[in-house]
């Protein structure tokens, strides 16, 4: 007779399978129909390549994510959203990133099923290790996406009081909108390459006919900073009624670098409240056994004597 622990993994594992092979069967279609399109596009050296085992887990993944790829245009843009305010602009990378999510969803599942097998893990332990597992892979993939979408709006905010005061420099020096732009861009992919990369995507834009104003509100888009959304809607308005926009580059610039050098004392006057705990947990202990210590001994020896 099986315990109740056995059982109650073997149900575990049963349902996880069951969950798996519903998404598996309902998705079925749609990984035979993107399979044959693969096939019809790729040459026979793509179809025959090997490469290792990380090149073809590389090349599954896309696969192994479809299950979790959202039904609904909506949800899709929205993850498609989410990548572009983190930087990533692949066209294939949701299903990667799907593809991801659900490989640290199974390998969890597995890993905790085989130590429960082996009897490396007890059942209930190893039933309560798949679903920490299982949590931790869906969230995990959101997780590092907002925060790569928080460094690197944090290192835009940094390079844009420097890139508006260039940008004034260039104008007020006789150059156009246009051509200060393209000045500044040169200019900030070795100082600031992050927000050089995101300027020569709004040249490139240009060199297609779109105006400056509309390109800085895309990138707007693409990294979700209010501040680039002010910009925009600044140089918009320049452009629509003509008026001058070098004295309110200059009065943005200068905001912005009060807002940096705000949020600079903000944070440093959160340390003192941060750098208490790790105070309280590794000094303060080892001041009391350096205090305390001899005191204890002391007691210690008057106690042995009393006996």
């Amino acid at each position: 007779m099986l315990d109740k622990g056995w059982i109650s993994m073997l149900v575990f594992l049963a349902t996880s399978a069951l969950v798996l092979g519903f998404f598996v069967w309902r998705n079925r279609d749609i990984w035979q129909t993107k399979a044959r399109m693969r096939g019809l596009g790729a040459t026979p050296r793509e179809r025959t390549a090997g490469g290792g085992l990380g090149k073809i887990l590389l090349a599954r993944l896309p696969d192994m994510g479809t299950p979790l790829l959202p039904t609904t245009e909506e949800q899709r843009g929205r993850l498609r959203q989410r990548l572009i305010e983190a930087g990533i602009y692949d066209r294939h990378a949701l299903a990667l990133l799907l593809g991801v999510k659900m490989l640290l969803m199974a390998a969890p599942l597995v890993l905790s099923g085989a130590l429960g097998l082996t009897g490396m893990l007890s059942p209930i332990r190893a039933v309560f290790a798949g679903i920490l597992g299982i949590g931790l892979g869906m969230i995990g993939p959101g997780l590092w996406l907002d925060y790569r979408k928080n460094a690197r709006q944090t290192g835009l905010r940094r390079a844009m009081p420097d890139a508006l005061d260039m940008l004034v420099l260039c104008v007020e020096g006789g150059l156009s909108l246009t051509g200060a732009m393209q000045r500044v861009t040169a200019e900030l992919k070795s100082a600031h390459p992050l927000l050089g990369a995101e300027m020569d995507l709004v040249q490139r834009e240009m060199m297609l006919g779109v105006s400056v104003g509309e390109g800085l509100q895309k990138m707007a888009a693409r990294t979700d900073l209010e501040e680039l959304r002010n910009l925009a809607s600044i140089i918009v308005q320049s452009e629509r009624f003509g008026t001058s926009v070098v004295k309110a580059l200059r009065i943005h610039a200068d905001t912005l670098r009060q807002q940096r050098q705000q949020r600079a004392e903000e944070m440093a006057q959160k340390a003192a409240v941060k750098i208490l705990f790790p105070t309280l947990l590794c000094i303060f202990p080892a001041i009391f056994i350096v205090i305390l210590g001899p005191a204890a001994f002391q007691i210690l020896t008057v106690f042995s004597r009393m006996k």
